[in-house]
């Protein structure tokens, strides 16, 4: 049984709801159209439903373009919206909790629809040339521009890059205008985490929910000392159970990690206090937050046009 534990992104991912792949919004959000400015005028960010519309005719766009090329291509297995959704660092909808634990389920069926990819199977079955030539069409190969981007590092700065090119420029270009200005902006925005996460945590607001968590937690026969214990508590006990005792293990800590989450507040404050830290960042990084906003907005407006939201 595999579960996605929130020790594997660490808590600085964890906390955040902009961390690409490992967590997003606790609250269960309805698919919406628009956002309205926030009080500076900025954008506000995009929900889970809107950024999995993105990806959606992002595959879409994929597609036409390979197709176009003369290459069949298959877009990706979706998942409903309600089993896209992330437990995060804490889980506070009960509901959830109660269906799914802490999503191993949702993550086997993504593991199933990852083996079965119909768009492995085909590239295999070319010839030789016809492969080359395929991923040339897909990402361009080795003759694909390489973008590069600044991240920022409680040492400094770093860098990083990728190689982007064929129908994957395409899609980018398509989606979000700039290819370039996109990387550049989600790679700092998504690495801002370890600048105030460790703020967070030695916050007493956020301590004193994890201790009122933790209390909640050991009434009900769970002691653990956070979230990810109880999580990696529920890795190491599925190990030695059939599948269904093992699931109905998971959802019995879930559910009380996703009530007493309700009782102490913890979810709520995590979120409060990472708005507030992530709001006093040095006035530098108000650019780049600005322009990824911006970017993935527009990027949103398009990709409503391509492909419908998901059920």
């Amino acid at each position: 049984m595999k579960l996605r534990s929130i020790a594997a992104c660490a808590v600085a991912a964890a906390l955040s709801a902009a961390a690409t792949g490992c967590a997003q919004d606790t609250a269960r959000r309805e698919p919406t159209t628009a956002a309205a400015p926030d009080r500076s005028g900025q954008e506000l960010e995009l929900t889970q439903a809107e950024r999995l519309r993105i990806s959606d005719a992002a595959e879409v766009l994929t597609k036409r373009c390979m197709n176009r090329a003369g290459f069949s291509y298959w877009t990706g297995v979706r998942l409903s919206l309600e089993e896209s959704r992330s437990p995060g660092y804490v889980n506070d909808d009960v509901d959830w909790a109660a269906e799914h634990g802490y999503g191993s389920r949702v993550q086997e069926k993504v593991d199933r629809a990852r083996r079965a990819n119909p768009n492995g199977t085909y590239r295999a079955g070319l010839s030789p040339q016809r492969r080359k030539a395929y991923d040339k069409v897909l990402d361009g190969g080795r003759d694909a521009a390489v973008l590069t981007a600044e991240i920022p590092t409680p040492a400094g700065t770093g860098e990083i890059s990728k190689r982007l090119g064929g129908c994957s420029a395409e899609v980018e270009k398509k989606l979000y205008g700039d290819p370039a200005a996109w990387f550049r902006a989600d790679k700092a925005v998504t690495n801002l985490q370890p600048l105030y996460v460790p703020r967070i945590t030695r916050d007493k607001k956020f301590a004193d929910a994890l201790a009122r968590w933790s209390h909640c937690m050991a009434r009900s026969g769970h002691r653990y000392p956070d979230p990810p214990a109880a999580q990696d508590a529920v890795a190491r006990k599925a190990a030695g159970l059939t599948p269904g005792k093992a699931f109905e293990a998971e959802k019995r800590i879930a559910l009380a990690e996703s009530r007493c989450a309700r009782k102490s507040s913890l979810g709520a404050v995590a979120r409060e206090r990472e708005t507030y830290y992530r709001g006093i960042l040095p006035d530098r990084y108000e650019e780049l937050i600005d322009t990824h906003r911006r970017l993935e907005r527009n990027a949103y407006t398009r990709a409503a046009g391509i492909t419908g939201p998901r059920a």
